[in-house]
């Protein structure tokens, strides 16, 4: 089983595609339509609304599936209910920070449940937090912008936080379109982290026990220490 790890892009209409290998893999540990866990923080009680419909819709959108969203408030926490009897763990995507702090509770069981060959989809915020050393915000290190400040998640430093752990590199997001390739390269140069992934919307990092690979319209670029400085690559479909 592997860790999907998606850039984001609005998801109305979406046909899917990042979506696919997740549902499938989910689909190969029973006889059963999978029963796929969405966990979601929403700024307010009409957008967790809001959320529900429009991320079963999605993921029915990519294949058959039972999708189980639970959908809650920023500031509130998740609870240990939400994993039970699941075929595949989606976190989606908002305010970084906070969904970092809604899923504390479960980190532990996450790991477990992933490791024991639970398929997990990061969406964005979940994707980034996916991470050992989360880029959970930030805009700025030493002072010095190193991408725009609407990408910084509310924070104004650059911060790294534990994640859950599942994958051993660095993860942004929206690359291309929020510049945020140039926060991960700040960050690695900084020594704020040891290297990591940028990912494009619509574009997914497949990881698996014993392969690497890229879905979707964008690209994945890996950012890594050198002794010239920072190297940046893309990593091939």
């Amino acid at each position: 089983m592997s860790v999907h790890l998606v850039g984001g892009g609005s998801t109305e209409g979406y046909d899917g595609e990042v979506f696919r290998g997740f549902l499938v893999e989910a689909t190969a540990r029973g006889d059963r339509s999978p029963r796929i866990a969405v966990l979601v923080v929403s700024i307010d009680d009409d957008a967790a609304k809001v959320s529900e419909g429009s991320w079963s819709r999605q993921l029915l959108r990519a294949g058959e599936c039972t999708p189980i969203v639970t959908a809650i408030v920023e500031g509130e926490l998740f609870e240990s209910s939400v994993l039970s009897d699941i075929d595949g763990l989606l976190i989606a995507g908002g305010l970084t920070p906070a969904y970092l702090d809604a899923v504390t509770p479960l980190v532990d069981e996450i790991r477990l449940l992933v490791g024991d060959g639970l398929p997990y989809l990061g969406f964005s915020a979940g994707a980034a937090i996916a991470a050992e050393a989360a880029i959970i915000g930030g805009w700025k290190i030493d002072d010095i912008p190193v991408c725009a400040e609407d990408a910084g998640e509310d924070l104004e430093h650059v911060t790294i936080a534990e994640g859950l752990g599942l994958v051993e590199l660095a993860i942004d997001v929206h690359a291309a379109q929020w510049g945020t390739l140039a926060r991960l390269v700040a960050a690695t140069e900084a020594g704020l982290v040891e290297g990591g992934v940028a990912i494009d919307e619509f574009t997914a990092l497949v990881i698996s026990d014993d392969a690497i690979h890229v879905v979707g319209r964008g690209n994945a670029w890996s950012v890594s220490q050198h002794d010239d400085g920072v190297l940046v690559t893309t990593i091939l479909p």
